[in-house]
C-alpha cells in the first residue's frame, strides 16, 4: 500500500466498503424496500385531489390511513375486486406484487375508472415497460417523497442514517418515485410522455436528494 493509498480520508461508508475497509452493510438498506408500505403524504394527496379528484376510492388502504370514505384493505384484496367507474387513488403494496397493481389499474381505466397512482420510479423492471409506458400518463417526481407508516407517522429511511454515520431519523425515501394516470377508457398506446411534477418542498420532497 502507498502513502497516498494509506492517508486517503474515506469519506463514505460506500467509499470505505470499496476498498475494502467497512462491510458493505448500505447496500441492502438502500437499494430495497424495508417494508411494503409506504402511506401517502397527506399533503401530497391533497395536490392530487385537487389536480385529479375528487377520489372516492382508496384501492389499498388500512383504516388507519385511508385517503376515501370507501377504501379496500388487504383483507379485501383490492385485486380481486372491481373499482370501475371510480375515481381511484393507489398508493399499491412496494413489493413483488407492483406489477400486478399496475396492470390492474390499466384495466380497470379500460371498465371506466380514473386511477390516479403512486409509485416507485422502477424505469428498469419489466411491469414498468409492461403497463406504465404507452399506457399511463407519466409525472416523474422530482426529489424524494417523504412517506409515512400506516399509522401516520413520518416513515424513517435509515439509508441515508447509515450513511452519514448518525441514527436521526431521515425521512427521504431511497428510492424516486412517479405518478402514473389511467383515464377512463383512454388509448392503450402512443401515451407514457414523462413529465416533472415538483412536490411541496420541505413536505414531502427532498429537493437534491
Amino acid at each position: 500500500m502507498n502513502s497516498a493509498t494509506q492517508t486517503m480520508d474515506f469519506k463514505s461508508d460506500v467509499c470505505r466498503a470499496v476498498h475494502g475497509t467497512v462491510k458493505p452493510l448500505v447496500r441492502p438498506v438502500c437499494f430495497s424496500s424495508k417494508t411494503e408500505e409506504w402511506a401517502t403524504p397527506p399533503d401530497f394527496f391533497t395536490r392530487m385531489a385537487e389536480q385529479y379528484g375528487p377520489f372516492n376510492l382508496d384501492v389499498c388502504a388500512t383504516p388507519e390511513n385511508a385517503k376515501c370514505a370507501r377504501f379496500f384493505t388487504r383483507a379485501d384484496d383490492g385485486l380481486a375486486q372491481q373499482w370501475a367507474p371510480a375515481r381511484c387513488w393507489m398508493n399499491p403494496p412496494y413489493g413483488r406484487d407492483m406489477g400486478k397493481w399496475v396492470r390492474k389499474a390499466y384495466e380497470e381505466s379500460q371498465r371506466g375508472a380514473l386511477v390516479v397512482c403512486l409509485v416507485p420510479a422502477r424505469t428498469d423492471v419489466a411491469w414498468w415497460h409492461d403497463w406504465a409506458m404507452h399506457k399511463a400518463e407519466i409525472t416523474l417526481l422530482r426529489g424524494r417523497m417523504k412517506f409515512h407508516t400506516w399509522r401516520g407517522e413520518l416513515l424513517d429511511n435509515p439509508c441515508k442514517s447509515v450513511r452519514e454515520g448518525r441514527h436521526a431519523p431521515t425521512n427521504h425515501a431511497p428510492f424516486a418515485s412517479a405518478v402514473l394516470v389511467y383515464r377512463p377508457n383512454a388509448p392503450g398506446e402512443g401515451r407514457g410522455i414523462p413529465r416533472t411534477l415538483h412536490p411541496i418542498v420541505g413536505s414531502s420532497s427532498g429537493g437534491t436528494e
